[in-house]
């Protein structure tokens, strides 16, 4: 019940990622396979679910099998409880540590960090991310501002800004949500918005 291997899988996604790691365009693709490039962006929109024969064309031609396509797929629907007591921390309770609030290849990353952590060490990411405190207090510093954030405070931070973070309180709970890495969500600045 709720286990999302009995869900169809969105191969799109997993197309679009192999395509992109081979630096190659929809029209190399099509060419590869002979599909249409209207048909190839269906597939990876998740407007089309190509066939058996269609899938494997396009495994043959980003240089993979179908299999490993379907491997490396989004379920269409998930769902998946992380519980306080699956995630055993590295550290006792008073050192710093990090837990993982999401499991898996999602198109989201969530962390809880307990404590404190390296305040020195500063951080920047692809994609955009919010910081939320659970508990305590956290100083941040993004694009020379200092930030000072208590409890239920939340910080947003699009994507490329530079940061460095520390806790003032041994208690202090700071929960990261963040795009993954690996989404293409970076405007571009060139192209208008919608």
């Amino acid at each position: 019940m709720g286990d999302h291997k009995e869900q169809p899988l969105r191969v799109g996604g997993a197309v679009r990622r192999r395509r992109r790691a081979l630096d190659l365009t929809l029209a190399v693709v099509a060419e590869r396979s002979g599909l249409s490039v209207p048909f190839l962006s269906q597939i990876e929109n998740e407007r089309a679910r190509p066939s058996r024969s269609s899938l494997e064309k396009v495994a043959d031609a980003l240089r993979t099998t179908a299999v490993e396509l379907l491997a490396a797929a989004d379920p269409a629907c998930s769902v998946d409880v992380v519980r306080a007591e699956d995630a055993a921390f590295e550290a006792p309770v008073p050192q710093p540590r990090v837990r993982s609030l999401v499991r898996g290849h999602h198109q989201m990353h969530a962390s809880e960090f307990t404590g404190d952590h390296d305040p020195g060490r500063e951080f920047q990411y692809r994609n955009d991310q919010l910081m939320y405190v659970a508990d305590g207090v956290v100083e941040i510093e993004a694009e020379g501002r200092a930030y000072r954030l208590g409890r239920g405070d939340t910080l947003y931070l699009t994507g490329g800004v530079r940061h460095r973070w520390r806790a003032t309180e041994s208690d202090t709970r700071v929960i990261i949500v963040a795009v993954a890495e690996h989404i293409e969500a970076v405007r571009d600045k060139d192209r208008p918005r919608r």
